[in-house]
C-alpha cells in the first residue's frame, strides 16, 4: 500500500516516513504543496498524510485539488493548528481525519491503520478471506488476528508474513524470500532485522513466545508454519 507524506518540517516528515516504512507501507514524500501534487499525479498513492501550513501551497489547497481528481482517496491532515474551526475546515474539504501536533506515534499509527482497513475493505482486489493458523483466525482486510474472542492488531508487514507462511505451510521459508515478499525486492536488510521483527510478532500472537507454535524457527534457513 502506497502512502504520500506531505510535510515541510524535515524531522517530522522523516519520522513519519521511517515509521510507515517499518509498518510495511511503500512511502513517498514531499516537502511542499506543489511537490505533493506532482507526486500525487505520478505515483497515485492509496492515501495521503497532509500538513496544513506549508510553503508554496497550503494543505487545504492540496486537499481541494486532490478531491477534484479523486473523491475516494483517504486524506489525513496533520497540523499544529488546533482550533476547532481548523478541524472543521479540513473535514469539510473532505479529509478523513485531522491529527494535531504534537502527536504520539501510537496514536498516529492507530489512525493510519483505521484508514488502511477502510482502503482494504473498499478495494476487493486487496481484500483476502480470513484463514486459520492453529487457534488464530487471521483477518487480512482488518489488519487483525483473533484468538478466543481476543482481538490483536497487526501491521501490514505482520499480515504479509503470516500470509506468506500460511501459503507455504509445511515448508521452510528462506529469510531471503521473506525479505523479498514482505519488505520489497529492493529493500536490503539483514537477518537480525527479520529475527527481531519475528520476535516482536511472536510476543503478540503466540500463547508462549518461548515455545512458538505458529511461527517456528528453521535453523540456518528461516521460518515455517506447520498446520495441524
Amino acid at each position: 500500500m502506497k502512502v504520500l507524506v506531505v510535510e515541510d518540517d524535515r524531522l517530522t516528515r522523516e519520522g513519519l516516513v521511517e515509521t510507515l516504512c517499518n509498518e510495511g507501507y511503500a512511502v513517498s514524500q514531499a516537502e511542499d504543496g506543489e511537490a505533493a501534487l506532482e507526486k500525487f499525479a505520478t505515483e497515485r498513492p492509496d492515501f495521503v498524510c497532509l500538513d496544513v501550513m506549508m510553503p508554496r501551497m497550503s494543505g487545504y489547497e492540496v486537499c481541494r485539488y486532490i478531491r477534484q481528481q479523486d473523491d475516494q482517496i483517504p486524506i489525513i491532515f496533520i497540523s499544529a493548528k488546533s482550533e476547532e474551526i481548523d478541524k472543521v475546515v479540513g473535514l469539510e474539504l473532505g479529509a478523513d481525519d485531522f491529527i494535531v501536533k504534537p502527536f504520539g506515534l501510537k496514536e498516529m499509527m492507530a489512525r493510519i491503520r483505521a484508514v488502511t482497513r477502510r482502503c482494504l475493505g473498499r478495494d476487493a482486489a486487496d481484500t483476502q478471506e480470513a484463514f486459520l493458523m492453529g487457534d488464530l483466525e487471521i483477518r487480512p482486510a482488518e489488519l487483525r488476528v483473533v484468538r478466543r474472542n481476543k482481538t490483536i492488531d497487526l501491521s501490514l508487514r505482520d499480515v504479509r508474513i503470516l500470509q506468506l507462511l500460511f501459503e507455504k505451510r509445511g515448508q521452510a521459508v528462506d529469510r531471503r524470500v521473506i525479505f523479498e515478499v514482505c519488505w520489497g525486492l529492493r529493500h536490503v536488510q539483514n537477518s537480525r532485522t527479520l529475527d527481531q521483527h519475528i520476535s516482536q510478532l511472536r510476543k503478540r500472537i503466540e500463547v508462549n513466545p518461548k515455545s512458538p507454535q505458529i511461527i517456528k524457527t528453521v535453523h540456518g534457513v528461516g521460518y515455517r508454519f506447520d498446520p495441524t
